[in-house]
């Protein structure tokens, strides 16, 4: 393949934080050049969008469906090969559907769409096209959290006995959805959110986390999900125990309404032989913990960490590699995957290490499980598939 993959848009117009967050993460290694895009409801804020993107104007487009059909119908070297959509929850299974079944890859903010039923659909449309959707679980992309799943599954620690996760954030401690705040208002509403409010917009990336670093997924849970701010319809506050299928124990946490807290993701592995720490907030940190010899401290970008954590690291060690650069290794690994596609190779999306339609489809009944388990006096609910 020569030249750039050619990429359009969904959503992310003037003012949308997450879409702007994407099209720098794709831009960063310079392989995906954004061609295209439906970027709002509103026709008007697409092409000021477009326009502002340098985009030709023939190319920005008042809906999703007429950019997918107008770009199928351009020259195959002119054309988008790719699709990333950064709209709210309700917005991400028909695009994508449709994408797929165009031709266009595709690649989507989680979760990935609004209802289990939807993503089986979406697993299928992958499976009889063969063609390749990423989801966006930004934290996998860090290079100390390779570093966590490299040690883990290598057996550094032995045995995975107990996990410890949570993401807690305050943002939510107020009902600052009911003042006009865009991104509050959406995922307060189960018409765009979905069944989950905390637990679909943060639990699901702590779910993600614990399961990529120990390699074992989470099989059942018991779930207490809570609307902290009153008159809030979907959780603000989600606490849970949760068990995996290599034997291992743990427990979730996601709330919004911590107050004082940004971003605070935080995991803890405890095997046989010892234990690791990562903090989303010093992500370029990585703490073994040992019964018989001292902490050590792993840090991004040094000569000691693996082939897998040095792949996904750009700058020299003491110098922070970020929010935007996790999220940019993930549209790196989907890039490799698209050129190889491209190149007629069968695709296996293990082989490039990013978040699949599979774990998407895990993340959806992982939401849906919470809430049974919660609604419910028989607590411990499995997760099916």
């Amino acid at each position: 393949m020569n030249g750039k993959i050619r990429m359009g848009m969904v959503g992310g117009g003037l003012g949308a934080f997450i879409g702007a967050v994407h099209r720098k993460a794709a831009a960063l290694d310079g392989v995906i050049e954004l061609v295209c895009g439906s970027f709002s409801s509103n026709p008007e804020t697409s092409r000021a969008t477009g326009k502002a993107l340098f985009l030709d104007a023939n190319r920005v487009y008042s809906t999703y469906a007429e950019m997918i059909r107008k770009e199928k119908k351009l020259p195959a070297d002119k054309r988008m090969q790719a699709v990333s959509i950064v709209t709210p929850n309700h917005l991400h299974f028909e695009p994508a559907l449709m994408a797929l079944e165009n031709g266009f890859h595709v690649i989507v903010d989680k979760p990935l769409c609004l209802s289990l039923s939807e993503a089986r659909q979406l697993v299928k449309a992958v499976k009889k096209t063969g063609l390749i959707l990423a989801l966006t679980h930004t934290y996998t992309g860090y290079p100390m959290v390779k570093e966590a799943r490299q040690l883990v599954t290598s057996g550094a620690f032995g045995k995975v006995r107990k996990v410890y996760v949570e993401y807690t954030q305050g943002w939510l401690a107020q009902p600052i959805e009911r003042t006009g705040q865009k991104q509050a208002a959406w995922r307060s509403d189960p018409k765009f959110s979905g069944l989950g409010g905390a637990i679909g917009d943060v639990g699901t990336h702590a779910a993600n986390l614990a399961e990529y670093i120990t390699g074992s997924f989470i099989t059942e849970l018991c779930a207490d999900l809570r609307a902290v701010v009153k008159g809030r319809v979907l959780d603000d506050d989600a606490s849970m125990f949760i068990n995996f299928a290599n034997g291992a124990s743990g427990v979730l946490i996601a709330t919004q309404v911590a107050a004082g807290e940004e971003n605070n993701l935080t995991i803890r592995i405890y095997g046989e032989k010892g234990g690791l720490e990562w903090r989303q907030e010093e992500p370029n940190t990585l703490v073994l913990k040992w019964p018989d010899k001292p902490r050590q401290i792993y840090r991004t970008g040094m000569e000691y960490a693996s082939g897998v954590a040095k792949l996904n690291t750009r700058t020299p060690s003491g110098h922070p590699e970020g929010y935007l650069e996790a999220f940019a290794n993930l549209y790196q690994s989907f890039a490799k995957a698209v050129i190889d596609y491209a190149a007629g190779k069968k695709i296996k999306s293990s082989k490039y290490d990013f978040p699949d339609v599979e774990d998407g489809l895990r993340g959806m009944a992982f939401i849906e499980a919470c809430v049974k388990s919660s609604k419910q006096k028989q607590k411990w609910v499995p997760i099916k598939l």
